[in-house]
């Protein structure tokens, strides 16, 4: 399927060096970033503590999100999960204050926003054990309650007393963060490396090389943003880089393959043009697939809300430069180091045809 054909070979690699040299500018400018002002982590690597709330109707998600800010924890992430009702807390290490007291505060002020008063109950579980809670009361459904008979506290946790419920609170320790960002790291390189050799089997090691660097290109920049920006690095946004990384490594391989056909179909073709007729006959292709993608990716960011807004800035930003570094930077530098014909084709020797000819050397 093809929106356009274009009949005229752009030079693309006529502009190489001077967007190669734009390239490492930007790319010298995030490592800088990264290495002077570095990530902003998020609670999965430094710690902090989670909270389980459920509310008795469906979370206003935007009201409970402003009652936790409004206590100045920093970076919290509120989140749904599960049914309507249920909302996960994440809150960051204070080092000047308890976790158990972090919690509490944040309890509280979610109770507050429900017009009710935090108190500790009794009440009696199925087992028929006596177990005491924190929970949130709304002192007139409180009252009417009390009236209810005895059986009422065997319902509080159901009832319309209670507007919102703690379900759970969770510690996430240092060194569980720690853990967290070494296997993230590990995952990146296992990752690169199986692009490297993925590449270096299927095309030739020239191209391995190209299309290692652009995707680390890719990285770094996304990374850079994250530096520069101060914008909070999780592990969703770990995952959309890894999604970047096979993202742009699809983006190459097409460019690849359409050389290696190229090479073998026009013989008489330079590198250059070889690169440039490649990339013209993708476009139509990668208007199409990198469009329909980015238009999905826009409606996360826009339409997301905060739990998906970091993971889909950075896969905006990670196709846009991942479309630049498959055109200029991967093709570019396999044109650098020398690949030719030969590396691609194996066989007799070569045949002088037209080029010209759109059948001339197609292999059957």
């Amino acid at each position: 399927m093809e929106f356009f054909r274009i009949s005229r070979d752009i030079p693309f690699m006529r502009h190489a060096l001077v967007l190669n040299l734009i390239s490492f500018i930007t790319f010298a400018a995030a490592v800088f970033f990264i290495a002077t002002r570095g990530l902003h982590l998020s609670i999965e690597f430094t710690g902090g503590t989670v909270m389980e709330v459920e509310y008795a109707q469906p979370a206003d998600i935007n009201k409970t999100r402003e009652a936790v800010e409004a206590l100045g924890f920093g970076e919290v992430q509120v989140q749904k999960f599960g049914t309507s009702r249920d909302v996960l807390i994440r809150l960051p290490v204070r080092g000047e204050m308890k976790q158990g007291e972090v919690s509490a505060r944040t309890f509280d002020a979610l109770c507050a926003a429900e017009q009710g008063t935090v108190q500790t109950r009794s009440y009696t579980t199925p087992q028929g054990e006596q177990v005491s809670r924190t929970a949130c009361v709304v002192a007139a459904s409180a009252q009417a309650d009390a009236t209810a008979g005895p059986t009422a506290g065997a319902t509080l946790a159901a009832g319309p007393t209670e507007p919102i419920k703690l379900n759970r609170t969770e510690f996430i320790g240092p060194a569980v963060g720690s853990e967290l960002a070494r296997d993230g790291a590990l995952a990146l390189l296992f990752t690169v490396i199986g692009i490297m050799l993925y590449l270096a089997v299927r095309f030739e090691w020239k191209f391995s090389v190209a299309g290692i660097i652009a995707n680390l290109h890719d990285v770094v920049i996304i990374l850079g943003f994250f530096a520069f920006f101060q914008w909070e690095f999780s592990l969703p946004v770990l995952a959309a880089i890894l999604a970047v990384l096979g993202y742009s490594v699809n983006e190459s391989v097409v460019i690849f393959d359409r050389i290696r056909e190229v090479f073998r179909k026009y013989r008489k073709l330079t590198t250059p043009q070889v690169i440039d007729n490649a990339i013209t006959s993708t476009i139509s292709r990668t208007v199409i697939t990198h469009g329909s993608t980015q238009m999905m990716v826009l409606s996360m960011l826009i339409f997301g809300g905060p739990t998906l807004f970091y993971f889909a800035l950075a896969l905006t930003i990670g196709i846009l430069f991942g479309i630049y570094s498959s055109i200029f930077v991967a093709a570019g530098i396999a044109m650098w180091l020398g690949v030719e014909r030969e590396d691609l084709v194996k066989g007799g020797p070569a045949k002088t045809e037209d080029p010209n000819d759109p059948n001339a050397g197609a292999v059957v």
